[in-house]
């Protein structure tokens, strides 16, 4: 008998801790259970890269901050209609662009955008690419002045985009999204996202060239 209990706890093997529980995993045994752990480890994962992806979207620390705590609040309330067949990831950037387009539209006067580095950019084939004119490969800190202006250029031209073209911009370049799971959160076709990123780097690239020519 002794035998027997020992050979049953050799080959007992514990629950994966919740680091290891994917996004989806998380999300429907908290809408199941209402497990604090299971959420508290969701937002856990996604604090940063929301909260830069709102802080980039609406250009303020106090809006962002609000918009985050909105966006767990709806995750919270809305996650009994988590379809299981979706990505939590693109799910959780709806509710977010959601957020942050209402934010907006509360508060006209406010400043679109104000960005910061990106940390991930991808090239452009056709003319100036968001890349070309966010980031300078020269270390030489003399250029520094022109990386603000360059910085500040790009916010005005950020601003003159319409609303779908912005967010795609947000999507794709900054937060690194495919263009599928841009299509998803934007609920449009593939294509569309191609077509309003093509656009969209177009219209930055005028913007760019008749503002100050002189920094390229």
């Amino acid at each position: 008998m002794k035998a027997t209990l020992s050979k049953a706890k050799a080959h007992r093997t514990e629950p994966p801790s919740l680091d290891q529980w994917s996004d989806e995993d998380l999300l429907t045994q908290y809408r199941e259970t209402g497990r604090r752990d299971l959420f508290a480890e969701l937002v856990h994962r996604y604090e940063r890269e929301l909260y830069s992806y709102l802080r980039r979207y609406l250009g303020s620390v106090e809006a962002a901050e609000d918009a985050f705590q909105a966006v767990f609040l709806q995750v919270h309330l809305k996650c009994q209609q988590f379809d299981p067949q979706r990505r939590v990831r693109p799910w959780l950037y709806t509710i977010a662009t959601n957020q942050a387009i209402d934010a907006q539209r509360g508060n006209r006067r406010h400043r679109a955008v104000s960005l910061d580095r990106p940390s991930r950019l991808r090239e452009v084939d056709e003319g100036r690419g968001l890349a070309e004119l966010t980031v300078s490969d020269e270390p030489d800190p003399a250029l520094q002045v022109a990386d603000d202006e360059r910085d500040k250029l790009l916010s005005a031209a950020l601003e003159e985009l319409s609303e779908p073209m912005r967010s795609v911009i947000h999507l794709v370049y900054y937060q690194g999204l495919l263009y599928r799971e841009a299509a998803e959160v934007l609920s449009i076709p593939v294509g569309t996202v191609r077509s309003r990123l093509h656009t969209a780097i177009t219209k930055l690239a005028e913007f760019w060239n008749r503002h100050h020519p002189d920094l390229d």
